[in-house]
């Protein structure tokens, strides 16, 4: 489905074929050993001896017996409920809402206590809403599984549901995985919500594992595939923001905000500096997550750099519009002009918004939703205090402001339940290219951001977790202090900005508020909770 497509969709629905993984799989694979080899002038397949995966999640798939995904059998080919179901898929609202009414008390049990409120973007609403909107996919699945998992287990041939490794950080997240529960959810807790969910709980195996723990050996056709050893460990996996905060250097009271798209903030603490906090409005909690033996906490925001691609994409049409009624140039001129065109309109708009000395408007980042603090999925964005002199420069700057105001909100909520945090890293797109955005985050937060100098840190945590599963080194603290490559740039907070960054920030909690009670009056629901919280 492409972004027309999914922009025009009243409630997102991000599906993806399950070859499209494979083929691009292989194509990065082979790509980066043929680099490898020109950059070093000799052939480095031989020498592969590790393989870590970092994916998105929660992204399910209805698979077989074997572990085969639907998708890859010819009649469901053509069938996107039979793919992977993206992370951003929002269908799942209402199966979300009753999910966590039964999760959260069920026979005195409250199974969403480490995660809060579930979520439409989770495993099971995801797996339900498929249930109950396609009953051919229904019958035909003997599983579902994780896109993280899969792919440890495709390279390995462990692919039976019961069978395949399943790593800590979607098990613990987006499943409720937790020892205190003896697992997931209780068996009759999930067939109180559907009979579908207890059969996908009942092929799920075996337990869930550290993402360093070493699956197996690849398979000879997959070394051959490739073009790396027939000795290769595939290493575990791990979400791709997780991957990241680990490629980023992230410590103990270190807050690592993996910004792109969305933005996620991560933090790991042992065990006993959590027991005992209520931190499910502001994150989720999972036991071996990001790093094997603290529990790993995850916060985000789930929309941060598309809020820019998308206030970029309205300022387009009006080019694409002009652009497509000139005369006398070839539509291959037209398309490149739009496309330097796009390429160089926010960086110009940034430039324009950190000189910009006037009078702030506030906006509210919910353009997908709110995920923290306290999540809800149908809230939606909004901006006060426009004028007949609102000009473009003043609209982009109060929603990179509200992005900004957003994270603090995040880390505030952190610090106030006792959550300490001596530094902040910043990984991803947005970080390493707007200047801006970092300074306003530096300001904003009245802390120093670090950004880290690592261009793919995902891709360096996954290899991170495979150098450890190797046993190249005993810990992932060892294997960072020789695979983390350390800062960029530092922003350091200027203080000058503080008082006008506060009211600001508390015009943005206000307005905020008062549109999320605007919302729930016309949808006929009363806020649950005040988002001031």
């Amino acid at each position: 489905m492409g972004r027309e497509e999914i922009l025009r969709q009243p409630i997102q629905q991000v599906q993806a074929a399950s070859i499209r993984y494979i083929e691009g799989f292989e194509e990065a694979v082979r790509k980066a050993v043929a680099e490898g080899s020109k950059k070093v002038g000799r052939p480095i397949g031989e020498k592969i001896a590790g393989i870590g995966v970092d994916t998105t999640g929660s992204t399910p798939c209805p698979v077989n017996k074997e572990g085969i995904p639907l998708a890859l059998l010819p009649e469901f080919a053509d069938n996107p409920n039979a793919m992977f179901w993206l992370w951003k898929d929002h269908t799942a609202i209402d199966e979300a809402k009753e999910i966590n009414r039964i999760l959260s008390d069920f026979r005195g049990e409250n199974y969403t206590r480490f995660q809060g409120e579930y979520a439409s973007e989770w495993w099971w609403a995801k797996i339900l809403h498929c249930a109950r909107t396609d009953s051919r996919v229904k019958e035909a699945a003997y599983s579902w599984i994780e896109h993280c998992d899969w792919i440890p287990a495709l390279l390995t041939g462990r692919t039976k549901p019961e069978e395949m490794y399943r790593c800590s950080c979607a098990a613990g997240h987006k499943a409720l995985w937790h020892s205190d529960f003896g697992g997931l959810p209780a068996h009759e807790c999930l067939k109180a919500i559907d009979p579908y969910l207890e059969k996908v709980a009942e092929t799920y195996g075996q337990g869930p594992q550290v993402s360093t723990t070493n699956t197996g050996m690849i398979t000879p056709e997959w070394a051959e595939r490739l073009g790396i050893s027939k000795k290769c460990i595939i290493g575990g996996s791990s979400l791709d923001a997780h991957a990241g905060a680990v490629g980023a250097g992230i410590t103990d009271n270190t807050l690592v905000m993996v910004i792109g798209t969305s933005a996620v903030d991560m933090l790991i603490e042992k065990r006993q500096n959590v027991r005992g906090k209520d931190l499910k409005d502001s994150c989720g909690m999972a036991e071996n997550s990001i790093v094997p033996g603290y529990i790993g906490i995850e916060s985000s925001q789930a929309a941060f750099g598309d809020v820019y691609s998308w206030i970029r994409d309205i300022l387009m049409w009006s080019v694409r519009d002009f652009v497509d009624s000139m005369e006398g140039i070839s539509e291959e001129q037209k398309r490149q002009y739009t496309k330097d065109y796009k390429n160089r309109l926010l960086d110009r708009l940034s430039q324009e918004a950190m000189a910009y000395e006037g009078e702030d408007i506030s906006a509210v980042d919910w353009l997908n939703g709110r995920r923290y603090p306290i999540i809800n999925e149908k809230v939606k964005s909004g901006v006060y205090g426009l004028s007949l002199s609102t000009d473009t420069v003043q609209l982009f700057r109060s929603f990179v402001l509200s992005t900004v105001f957003g994270a603090r909100r995040i880390v505030e909520s952190f610090v106030t339940r006792g959550i300490q945090i001596d530094r902040i890293i910043t990984v991803g797109g947005v970080s390493k290219r707007s200047p801006l955005i970092m300074q306003l985050l530096a300001d904003a937060l009245k802390r120093p951001i670090q950004v880290s100098n690592c261009n793919q840190a995902c891709a360096r945590g996954a290899a991170i977790y495979a150098a450890v599963a190797a046993g190249f080194y005993h810990t992932i603290v060892e294997a960072q202090k020789t695979m983390c490559i350390g800062f960029s740039n530092v922003y350091t907070p200027n203080e000058d900005n503080f008082t006008r960054y506060d009211i600001l920030y508390r015009k943005y909690l206000n307005v905020g508020r008062h549109f999320e009670d605007i919302q729930s009056s016309w949808d006929g629901e009363g806020a649950e909770k005040e988002y001031e919280q």
